[in-house]
């Protein structure tokens, strides 16, 4: 049993380091752009089964897993920033605000079906004032986070409060997928 994990996301690495240590890293190159006008919550589902299924024509013989995860809010999805200044639009769009995380998960096994799973997460920001957004932006750490934040580093700082699966919000629901490779018969 091979268990890669498509993506090239070290938070990713370390929340299936949860479940287990025998896996193989390979991120694959996917077209992450958005179908306009589809569902946020299909498209990130469906994005992550790009991601395993191109996983499985590199590795036919293993279970492959994919993922990926959006912030939204008020209907528009918020990616990575492309520089600092779109990291701080982002951050005062959810500045003193609840907004939703979108993570979608997919398992795609040797023979037989995609698995995939959606998990939608409540996170609200605190009122955080302009002094705090630009130390917060001097660390580096919003330029590469969806949505301009990483809740497990400093963005922790942040966060008044989340309603959901906090792994999801890290990028990988760790008990949906453990839940999904036992249901397979995987070992972990």
């Amino acid at each position: 049993m091979e268990l890669i994990l498509a993506s090239a996301s070290p938070r990713r690495r370390e929340l299936l380091g949860l479940i287990t240590e025998n896996f193989t890293v390979a991120p694959m190159d996917t077209d992450e752009t958005l179908l306009p006008g589809a569902p946020l919550g299909q498209e990130v589902v469906r994005l992550s089964r790009g991601k395993a299924e191109k996983a499985h024509e590199a590795y036919p013989n293993a279970y492959c897993i994919g993922s990926d995860t959006l912030v939204t809010i008020d209907g528009i999805a918020l990616g990575k920033p492309e520089g600092p200044g779109r990291a701080r639009e982002m951050l005062r769009m959810l500045r003193g605000r609840t907004h939703e995380v979108l993570t979608g998960l997919a398992v795609q096994p040797p023979i037989g079906e995609t698995r995939t799973l959606l998990t939608r997460t409540l996170v609200t920001f605190r009122a955080f004032d302009e002094d705090e957004l630009e130390k917060y932006l001097a660390t580096g750490e919003p330029l590469d986070k969806a949505g301009a934040y990483g809740i497990q580093g400093h963005g922790a700082l942040l966060i008044e409060g989340i309603a959901g699966d906090y792994y999801s919000v890290m990028g990988l629901p760790v008990a949906g997928l453990n839940r999904i490779l036992r249901d397979l018969g995987v070992a972990v």
